[in-house]
């Protein structure tokens, strides 16, 4: 009846579809079932275009990617009658009702399409049923990466694509344009990396409950920046280790200084060695920075404990001097306390001569302690003389044999350290 018929159209619980998708024939077909369903898998075609890579984390051992994912496939469902074989071009709102691939990444952590100003999504049908899909998608996978070369090291990444629910059965996942299905920006750069090539490849996928999968990769390697790493830790360390060896040339009684010096030193390179941990994972083995830095601390190290060595030999030396010549133990001892806490030089053999403490005496004997202290006046003056004049020949002849070969022996083996070291990595 009329009244009928006006009811159903005051329904509004009932839409009617819109123009394009009465031309599509939407609403005479279940899309819940793949194309073909009962028959051979369907084969859906892959490009993918990356925009830009964002950024590469060492600490999350991730990287996070920038991509136009494109999806080809057939579907007869769709086809449309065309007098000028002219495609129809839908935004997102029509996905909702067809059958759509749906490939995930494999590995991937964070991902979501780009909705600005609206959803980055482009649906295109031709007449015969031919599909195109594109989205545009921000991705942040894993990367198993492997720093026992770091920060001389190469990483290889992958992003992977695979379908969730359709196994090699139903739906077949392969590259639309063989290795031509791959393109970057020409762009694309990164502030520690140098991307060295990209490249397409396929495999496939095993679960023990569901089956054989179609697997896409998308390959890329990255070569590390090392200047970064040369101004920041490498030339740093190398300048702790010269510096180490000033000590070598600084009389070896002047303690405050060589002590100091040899502290300063290995404290900084801790400092060096702390700073580049703490921007690294903590794995359980060892990276090539870690190698050098640590040698360079043992040299440093080693250069303090050759100090220490000098010092020991040097007392035990005067000891054996002071005993040939019968000196008195009190004598002896405010010799080794002025060299030990004073930091000058002193001369054993002019020390030496100088008269002890004299004891009290009688006023008969005033004329003699004058004398004696007009001698040591005069030794103790020809003394600074001699040193204000021969400064370099006297710390040369009293420097131990051990510092002298130091000077030779701590910058030969870590030259030739250096060498292998950097022969060996790059």
């Amino acid at each position: 009846s009329k009244r009928e018929i006006k009811m159903r159209k005051l329904d509004s619980t009932k839409v009617r579809p819109l123009k394009s998708e009465q031309l599509l024939h939407i609403e005479e077909h279940d899309f819940a079932l793949r194309p073909g369903f009962g028959g051979s898998p369907i084969p859906v075609g892959i490009d993918v275009q990356v925009e830009s890579i964002d950024s590469i984390s060492e600490v999350d051992m991730d990287f996070t990617m920038t991509l136009y994912l494109r999806h080809y496939w057939k579907d007869e469902r769709l086809s449309f009658r065309s007098n000028k074989n002219k495609s129809m071009t839908f935004d997102g709102r029509l996905i909702k009702k067809i059958w759509v691939p749906d490939v995930f990444f494999v590995h991937s952590k964070r991902s979501f399409i780009h909705d600005t100003t609206v959803e980055n999504i482009m649906l295109r049908v031709y007449p015969d049923g031919n599909v195109l899909f594109s989205l545009r998608i921000t991705v942040s996978a894993m990367c198993f990466m492997d720093f026992s070369r770091f920060p001389l090291d190469t990483q290889n990444c992958s992003l992977e694509l695979e379908s969730y629910a359709y196994n090699e059965d139903d739906l077949m996942l392969y590259w639309k344009h063989g290795n031509k299905s791959l393109s970057t920006d020409e762009h694309i750069s990164l502030s520690q990396f140098f991307i060295e090539e990209f490249s397409a490849s396929s495999g496939l996928a095993f679960y023990s409950s569901t089956g054989w999968y179609n697997r896409l990769f998308i390959n890329f390697a990255l070569r590390r920046h090392i200047f970064f790493f040369v101004l920041q830790s490498y030339f740093p360390a190398m300048l702790m280790v010269m510096l180490s060896w000033v000590s070598f040339w600084i009389d070896r009684r002047a303690v405050p200084a060589r002590v100091s010096l040899g502290i300063t030193t290995v404290l900084t390179m801790s400092t060096i060695m702390t700073g580049v941990s703490a921007s690294m994972p903590q794995v359980s083995y060892i990276k090539a920075v870690d190698v050098y830095l640590w040698i360079s601390f043992l040299f440093v190290f080693l250069s303090v404990i050759e100090y220490a060595a000098v010092n020991y030999l040097t007392t035990v030396e005067e000891r054996k001097q002071l005993k040939k010549r019968g000196k008195a133990s009190g004598m002896y001892m405010d010799a080794v306390q002025a060299m030990a806490f004073d930091g000058c030089f002193h001369d054993p053999e002019v020390d030496m001569e100088l008269p002890a403490f004299p004891e009290p005496c009688e006023d008969s004997d005033t004329r003699t302690s004058d004398t004696n202290l007009s001698n040591a006046d005069t030794a103790r003056l020809k003394r600074k003389r001699s040193l204000k004049g021969n400064v370099g020949r006297i710390i040369l002849q009293n420097n131990h044999a051990i510092d002298t070969y130091s000077r030779i022996i701590f910058p030969s083996v870590y030259i030739v350290f250096n060498f292998f070291y950097w022969g060996l990595y790059i």
